[in-house]
Formats: structure tokens, C-alpha cells, sequence
């Protein structure tokens, strides 16, 4: 089997950080090609390096069908074949579909104007031949995470590239989404093309790829056949350690004191009398197909979202919410699942970006007390285990998952009663994954009350003591941890009636 791309003594430095060391890589003609590693590995630094986003540090080739070649910049490795589908959303959401889809690209104008009819039509006929059903003239910002996705990968697929970088596309999609998406990739490789696949999903690791390379701490550990070996092992090899596969919580619930109750919640387009509870030291996990409504119950409650009706009660106290500031004055913190959008400031420092929930403890008189915010950030930076050199780097400049632990410091420092985590872990690896579950048991511990959502039903298993399952704006059944299986979450969240909540559900 041809090569169809090497990489070899691929390094590269930052600032204070030596993110690559001699990485070598090599992708066969026909293949699909996974990258692991955890989170910091090196992984989405490599990639860009390879699509011309990054300029590798000397000494560094790259080569195309036996021959060597030096990526300029983005354009560049376009024209060489070479196509990127980022970890992070790289849309406008202000621009229409069709707009996105061809931004900067021959056609897309006409006489100084955007020939919206001619982009339409294109996008139109993309989305049919990749069997997506979204409309090419939605506004971008008005789509859901799953189907910006969607149209990020229908976007990098519509250059004809040889070569496929594909980082976390399933991060938000369903399981449906994701057997479509592995379609397209079976279509796209070909004996002349090949296609590298980033994933932290072990499962998606088995079952679309044929090889797998591993890095760690920006260093080379290995490649192997992935029929060959068991994904213990290649996480293994990922994180150094064994990784606890565990399914159920390690804490029981801590009390019956009913921390945080919602009644008959309902909103505008979606939700209809929802009711739940949540007690002293209990995590509540909510499970359901995209679009069920989890995520809006959550914003619900926070007050990022109006709602029509219902009441929600803190520790026995009923709480007015109407918008974002009332919710975190009520004691309840909401981690997003668009950290980048709703959780974090891209341009501040870590510092800042942790105290941010809580700056009133850090002025005085309208002096903003620095020492005291940068002590802070040290301090939960290492408890939380961020990776950065100094806690005054740009959260920006963080992966994905270290930026997602600045989140979660920031509503720690907040020391909020009620603590919502939507898709705690979506873009962080395995090993990062066991540090947020035992993070969730430790304030579970504490007395916390906490509401978890996830897409990924073997997570909802391991952190939650009981299980809401939606479906169509409604909770159609609570589960016992103790009898909940994947098997009849499902059958909850596609066939259930649904039902309210009792004192012990």
C-alpha cells in the first residue's frame, strides 16, 4: 500500500511550551488514519501544521506521493489537496448557510455583491449529494451545535481533497448524525485519498478506523493495527496509565434535602411541565436524543432563556429568574456546551477568566485587586490540572479541554448551590474525562447539587444517581442509576409518555 503522506521530525514551539518533538506520521493511500492522545498531546497542533495554519520549527518535512513539499499557508495546502474540519466551530453566525459554506471563495461574488441565488443553489445541491437536510439560507447563528457541525464538515468535503483531517466532528452530533457522517467517510476514501481522524470516542476509534497513532506530551508513541488490539490498549498508550472503565457513581447521595426544585416548567417553542428535583449532594443526569430539550431546561433555569410558566425553588426558597444575572444571584452556576460562545472571554487570561463569575470579590472602591485574582487562578488551576505555563495565557490559546476546566473553576470559585454541567466533557480526552468524573464525585461529596447533560449515555451511566430522560420538549421517565441501562434510557427517549416527578421518582 502507497504512502500517500508522511510527516517526519515535525516539531514545534511556543512560547514557554514545547507543543511537538520529532512527531512522525504516515497515512496510506485508501486509509482511515486515528490520532489519538490526550488532550495537550499535540494532536490539533500537528494537523495544523500540516494544513499551513502553523509553520513547523526547522528541520521539519512534510511529503505528498513520495515527494517533500513545504505548506505556505492555508490556500496552499488547499491547492496541494489537503482539507481541515476544525475541533472549534469556524463560522459566522451572523451570515446565512450558503454564505459560510462559500466565504472567500471563487463565485461567491458577482460585480462587488454576493450572489446569494448562486450560493444557495450550490449549497443546495451540497447538502443533496451528502444527504444533509439543512437550508442554505438559515441564518448561521439560528442552527443548532449538531447542524453547525453538519455544515462544517459539508463545507471541508466540497473542496475535493485528497487528504481529510477530521478533529472531534462528533463532538455534537447524535448517534444517527454519526453513522451518517461515517458513511461520508467511507465515500470519501478512495484508493487516491485518505483521511486522518481525531477522536477521543474509543468507539468511533474502532469501529471507522485502520490504523492509529498515538502522541503524548507532543512526542511519538506509536501506531497500531486497529483490528489488532484492544482500546484499553491505545489508551493505555494515550495516557501512560490504566483508565477506569467504570459505569456507575462512586458516591451514594449525600441527603434527602431537596436543594433545587423546578414545577411546571414550560417555554415558548419546546418545553412543557417539566418537574424535577435535585438533593444535597445528588447529580441528576438528563438523557435524550438532540432536540429533546435538555439544554433549554437548563438555560431555563438559569435564566439564558425565557420560559411561559413555572417555578423554580432553592433550598426551599422560590427564586425569581429572569434573566442570567438572577440565576447566578440565586446561587444555581451553568456550564454551556458552547464554552467559547457562552462560557469563556477567548482574550483574557485564565486569571481573569476564572474570577469572572465572582469579580465583586476582587475590587474594592473600583480598584480591581490583580494579586488576589492571579492567586486564585493558581490555585485552581492546580487543582484542576490546567495545562498552561502561566495562568496569565490567553484562554484562546488553551486546548479544548483546559479550557473547558477554567469553566468549571469559575463556577467552583462562585461556590453556587446548584451546579449545571452541559456536555461537561465534549472535546476532552479520556484521561481528562476520569479527572472531571471524579471532580463531579468530590462535589457531589461536598453537598452540591448537580444537573448533568450529556449526549454520551455510558457518561450519563458512570456520574449520575438518578437519570430524567426527555423527549420532545418533555421528561418522559426518571431511572434509578441501579436500573438504568442504555437499553431503556433509549426506549425513554423515543417512545416514552411523558411523566412528573414524585417526592422520590
Amino acid at each position: 500500500m502507497a504512502k500517500l503522506l508522511e510527516l517526519k521530525n515535525v516539531s514545534k514551539t511556543f512560547p514557554g511550551v514545547k507543543a511537538l518533538q520529532n512527531v512522525h506520521l504516515d497515512l496510506n493511500e485508501g486509509e482511515v488514519l486515528g490520532l489519538c492522545g490526550e488532550n495537550g498531546a499535540g494532536k490539533s497542533t500537528l494537523m495544523k501544521v500540516l494544513t499551513g495554519i502553523y509553520t513547523p520549527d526547522p528541520g521539519a518535512e512534510i511529503w505528498l506521493d513520495g515527494k517533500q513539499v513545504e505548506v505556505k499557508d492555508v490556500n496552499h495546502a488547499r491547492d496541494l489537496g489537503l482539507s481541515i474540519i476544525h475541533q472549534e466551530l469556524n463560522l459566522v453566525n451572523d451570515l446565512t448557510v450558503a454564505q459560510n459554506l462559500f466565504l472567500g471563495r471563487p463565485g461567491s461574488h458577482k460585480g462587488g455583491f454576493i450572489n446569494d441565488r448562486a450560493l444557495e443553489e450550490r449549497a443546495a445541491e451540497l447538502f443533496d449529494r451528502y444527504g444533509m437536510r439543512i437550508d442554505p439560507r438559515a441564518r448561521m447563528g439560528s442552527l443548532t451545535v449538531a447542524r453547525q457541525q453538519m455544515v462544517e464538515i459539508a463545507r471541508a468535503l466540497s473542496y475535493d481533497s485528497r487528504i481529510l483531517v477530521m478533529d472531534e466532528p462528533t463532538a455534537a452530533l447524535t448517534g444517527v448524525e454519526t453513522e451518517r457522517l461515517f458513511e461520508l467517510i467511507r465515500d470519501f476514501v478512495s484508493p487516491t485519498t485518505g483521511l486522518i481522524y481525531i477522536s477521543h470516542r474509543m468507539p468511533e476509534i474502532a469501529e471507522i478506523t485502520d490504523r492509529v497513532s498515538v502522541l503524548r506530551d507532543g512526542e511519538y508513541v506509536g501506531t497500531v493495527v486497529t483490528d489488532e488490539v484492544e482500546m484499553r490498549e491505545i489508551v493505555s498508550m494515550m495516557v501512560g496509565r490504566e483508565v477506569s472503565a467504570e459505569a456507575r457513581p462512586r458516591t451514594k447521595r449525600l441527603s434527602d434535602e431537596v436543594v433545587l426544585k423546578v414545577s411546571n416548567l414550560s417555554s415558548k417553542n419546546l418545553l412543557h411541565d417539566i418537574n424535577f428535583e435535585v438533593r444535597e449532594g445528588e447529580i441528576l443526569g438528563f438523557a435524550g436524543l438532540v432536540g429533546a430539550g435538555r439544554t433549554e431546561v437548563a438555560r431555563c433555569v438559569f435564566g439564558a432563556d425565557a420560559r411561559t410558566s413555572g417555578d423554580i425553588e432553592v433550598r426551599g426558597k422560590r427564586v425569581r429568574i429572569h434573566n442570567a444575572v438572577d440565576g447566578v444571584n440565586a446561587g444555581i452556576g451553568y456550564l454551556s456546551e458552547d464554552r467559547k460562545q457562552y462560557g469563556l472571554l477567548l482574550d483574557q487570561s485564565i486569571s481573569d477568566n476564572a474570577a469572572m463569575a465572582t469579580m465583586e470579590k476582587f475590587h474594592t472602591a473600583g480598584y480591581i485587586h490583580d494579586d488576589k485574582i492571579e492567586k486564585i487562578g493558581k490555585e485552581y488551576s492546580k487543582k484542576l490540572r490546567v495545562r498552561t505555563p502561566s495562568v496569565a495565557q490567553l484562554i484562546r490559546k488553551l486546548s479544548g479541554g483546559n479550557q473547558q476546566k477554567v469553566v468549571i473553576a469559575k463556577w467552583l470559585i462562585r461556590d453556587s448551590d446548584v451546579l449545571i454541567f452541559d456536555e461537561p466533557t465534549r472535546g476532552i480526552d479520556v484521561g481528562a474525562k476520569e479527572e472531571i468524573y471524579e471532580l463531579l464525585d468530590d462535589l457531589s461529596r461536598q453537598g452540591k447539587a448537580i444537573v448533568v447533560i450529556s449526549s454520551e449515555l455510558p457518561e450519563v451511566l458512570r456520574v449520575s444517581h438518578r437519570i430524567a430522560v426527555m423527549a420532545n420538549g418533555r421528561i418522559t421517565g426518571f431511572l434509578d442509576n441501579e436500573e438504568a441501562t442504555q437499553a431503556n434510557i433509549m426506549e425513554l427517549a423515543t417512545v416514552g409518555k411523558p411523566v412528573v416527578e414524585g417526592a422520590h421518582s
